[in-house]
């Protein structure tokens, strides 16, 4: 008989908990004071609709980089033993469906994040180390160190972001679109709020904020580019 994805979930938890040290949810990620980076990273935070996706991957082509954004999930998964479907549950834009799992499993959803808190932690500072690479959301910019680090922030009008979504998936009209775009930017301040105790929207938290109303995804790409080459010349001097 198939196992259902609670189930699975189930057997997931039991097989890494002896392998993570729980966090306290009231404990905001960060990295150690020892931690370092080799390269640069850009970390992009992005609105839904506001293009992330596409900018990063436009920005990894040009850079010969590799993109993290789903990826991400999957290097998890590999290190974990967890499935990549079911991490997502924990995820960004995911972690509603986590709690109805949790609560007839385990009943510690905080314990459980934090632990999925905790390994993205590593596997983010992991990646940084060796610079290079271009990681989207799960908080990056607010994990890493800012002498290494160049933090986007991807914004768009709310009706322009839910017009692209609208397009993108399908959606039936635009009151569902405009739902659409509301429940993931919630989801996501949620996220960062919970790991990092910060406001996502504030915009002290980033080196760049690009209206990709105003610009489109190959010219967002070249000015970030562009303050890249800024900031390693000052680096490298």
């Amino acid at each position: 008989m198939k196992k259902t994805t609670p189930e699975l979930f189930g057997e997931a938890l039991q097989r890494t908990r002896q392998r993570w040290r729980s966090q306290s949810a009231s404990e905001p990620l960060q990295l150690s004071p020892a931690a370092k980076q080799v390269g640069m990273t850009v970390a992009i935070s992005r609105e839904s609709g506001a293009w992330g996706g596409s900018v990063a991957r436009e920005l990894g082509a040009r850079l010969d980089w590799p993109v993290y954004d789903r990826e991400l999930l999957e290097k998890i998964s590999e290190e974990t033993g967890l499935q990549t479907e079911l991490l997502e549950s924990l995820d960004e834009h995911e972690s509603h469906r986590a709690s109805e799992w949790l609560r007839s499993l385990v009943g510690a959803l905080s314990v459980t994040s934090a632990q999925y808190g905790r390994q993205l932690l590593k596997t983010v500072s992991a990646l940084a180390a060796r610079g290079h690479c271009v990681i989207v959301g799960r908080g990056a910019g607010l994990l890493l160190p800012e002498s290494s680090t160049l933090r986007i922030r991807l914004v768009a009008p709310r009706m322009t972001r839910a017009e692209r979504e609208r397009a993108k998936l399908s959606l039936a009209d635009e009151a569902t679109a405009l739902s659409h775009v509301d429940k993931i930017d919630a989801l996501r301040a949620e996220f960062v709020r919970k790991h990092f105790h910060e406001d996502v929207s504030d915009i002290h938290h980033y080196d760049i904020v690009l209206n990709t109303a105003r610009f489109s995804v190959s010219q967002c790409a070249e000015l970030i580019v562009a303050a890249l080459k800024q900031i390693e010349e000052v680096r490298n001097a």
